[in-house]
């Protein structure tokens, strides 16, 4: 009975991870109603070329419409969250799902404290954490490339990649030491309305766990890529893009239990059928 009771609580998030990783059988949990509705805003349809080639000469890739919360999730959110979802709180969750620094900046399981403001961004949270937290709004994390094609919008275009003055821009936050004191969301949002991609937080995306880079990226032609689902980190262009790439890097060396000060997320969902 035991056992029944903990795989009725995990084992759809250890699914999650399961086709995160190219092992078949995903499975989500029905979505629980959560406080206060969050802001999304729908990302149009498109072809996008991603940093990370998966083949070589490989073509820009089609991107449905989805729909992508406007800020990252917060510690006041989040608390929403473990309040309603108790097996989520810290000391709660197995260390499979999340490793002892979940939540430790909070004061307590259910009080926020000096060292975790409402408005900062939720840090210090698992893959699994967070994937479950998008789960209750009936949502999920976003994948690489779309989370890629948003951040590649400056506030003026859907695509600024091109644009050394706005990549310069983004590379002097990547280059500064953390000082481990957080700002508040509510930065300028870019072309499509979404804000703090850049400048506050590193973010969870689902396909985090197929991202292999290996030390040296010239390899494109090892035969041992094949062995991992979408291994697709292990051919980079556009290698100029160092803020970008060095998000790949830090991504790629996580595991789904992993937690750090700065690294939060933000909840995607498929875009709405249209009204007929």
């Amino acid at each position: 009975m035991r056992h029944e009771r903990f795989y009725s609580r995990w084992y759809p998030s250890m699914k999650r991870l399961g086709a995160a990783l190219c092992v078949p059988g995903m499975m989500l949990f029905s979505p629980a109603s959560m406080a206060g509705t969050p802001s999304y805003v729908e990302i149009p349809a498109t072809s996008f070329l991603s940093v990370i080639e998966t083949e070589p000469n490989a073509k820009a890739q089609k991107i449905a419409t989805f729909e992508l919360r406007s800020e990252p999730v917060t510690n006041a959110e989040f608390l929403a969250f473990v309040d309603t979802h108790p097996q989520w709180q810290r000391g709660r969750v197995p260390t499979i799902f999340a490793d002892k620094g979940y939540l430790a900046h909070w004061q307590s399981t259910d009080t926020l404290g000096a060292e975790a403001q409402p408005a900062q961004p939720v840090t210090q949270v698992s893959w699994f954490a967070a994937q479950a937290y998008c789960e209750s709004e009936g949502a999920r994390l976003p994948s690489w490339i779309e989370w890629e094609r948003v951040a590649a919008a400056s506030d003026k275009v859907a695509d600024a990649r091109g644009d050394a003055a706005w990549r310069r821009h983004l590379l002097d936050w990547y280059a500064k030491p953390s000082n481990g004191t957080l700002g508040v969301i509510g930065g300028e949002a870019n072309f499509f309305g979404v804000r703090d991609l850049h400048g506050l937080i590193w973010e969870w995306v689902d396909d985090y766990a197929a991202m292999m880079v290996t030390a040296d990226s010239r390899d494109q032609n090892d035969p041992d890529r094949l062995k991992f689902c979408g291994a697709a980190a292990m051919s980079l262009r556009d290698r100029d893009n160092y803020a970008l790439l060095m998000r790949i890097a830090m991504l790629s060396s996580l595991k789904a239990a992993d937690t750090t000060r700065n690294l939060g997320f933000r909840c995607a969902r498929d875009a709405k059928e249209p009204r007929r």
